[in-house]
């Protein structure tokens, strides 16, 4: 996959604006790349509208608002200006927690480039995964959407986000999970080692072994171990016999042909022996028929 012209160099910008705190971001050196820093109201800014990323931790939110409130913004956020405002490229989480925070502004580096919609929801999949801020679920969509839009293999995007062919195989697996299984995996009362697990098994028996998790706080192995007896178990019983017809109806005809004690069952004929002369006997009564 070809990346649009000019969204590599906002990539670095990206990774530039988390490795480094404000105090070193080297301004003149942004201009010649066509960026600027500013103090930008927080109201001028607008989401993403591809931003994959739909699950925000509250508390973590809480927490990253109480220390920009004591120790500032370290790291800026990066936008692009559109529509007499600006659009947010990266950094959404700090601009939540900034308006949790009640700050009106916010340091933003502002990258001077045109961007379309394919590029714009290009670079939110990208972005989002090189930082690794997505749950296991968004992750695996935005994998998903990279290979439609693309029409690219997992082994060509291992190659652009950086990840192994199968990570990107195993994490995209758990979108065939259950909405109930990809629910729990979101709020974050499974892992997505027990999710894994649990691809393949149907929606019911999610069901069953996400509370059994839950309520007894099982490992992922413990899980794997469960998991594995129950498909042993499903393989080796043995299912009922269908019944093609019942002897019933021809009970006394059989009972004159076979003077041992017996009991007709559907369409099978019982004979115990309570001992080895009878069944000598009952050897003998064949022979002699």
């Amino acid at each position: 996959m070809a990346l649009g012209r000019g969204l590599g160099a906002i990539l670095s910008e990206v990774e530039e604006a988390y490795e480094k705190d404000l105090s070193s971001i080297d301004e003149f050196d942004l201009e010649a790349q066509g960026a600027r820093v500013e103090e930008i109201d927080v109201e001028e800014i607008s989401p993403n509208p591809f931003q994959p990323r739909k699950h925000f931790d509250e508390k973590a939110l809480q927490e990253l608002s109480a220390s920009i409130k004591e120790h500032g913004l370290l790291q800026p956020i990066v936008v692009i200006e559109k529509e007499g405002g600006y659009l947010l490229i990266a950094g959404e989480r700090r601009l939540r927690a900034h308006k949790l925070a009640g700050l009106s502004t916010i340091k933003a580096i502002v990258a001077n480039i045109d961007i379309d919609e394919f590029r714009l929801r290009e670079l939110a999949l990208i972005e989002n995964i090189q930082r690794e801020d997505l749950n296991a679920i968004e992750l695996a969509n935005s994998y998903a959407e990279l290979i439609e839009v693309h029409k690219i293999t997992h082994e060509e995007l291992s190659k652009i986000v950086h990840k192994s062919r199968s990570q990107i195989t195993n994490t995209m697996r758990l979108l065939a999970l259950g909405k109930y299984a990809k629910e729990q995996l979101v709020n974050g009362k499974i892992t997505q080692g027990h999710a894994k697990v649990l691809v393949g098994l149907d929606e019911k028996r999610q069901k069953i072994m996400i509370d059994s998790i839950i309520g007894q706080k099982l490992s992922v192995r413990d899980v794997e171990r469960m998991v594995k007896n129950a498909s042993i178990s499903s393989h080796t019983s043995q299912k009922p016999k269908e019944m093609r017809f019942s002897l019933q109806p021809y009970e006394e005809e059989i009972a004159d042909l076979l003077p041992f004690p017996h009991k007709l069952k559907g369409d099978r004929i019982e004979i115990s022996f309570k001992n080895t002369q009878e069944l000598t006997n009952f050897l003998t009564f064949l022979k002699n028929r």
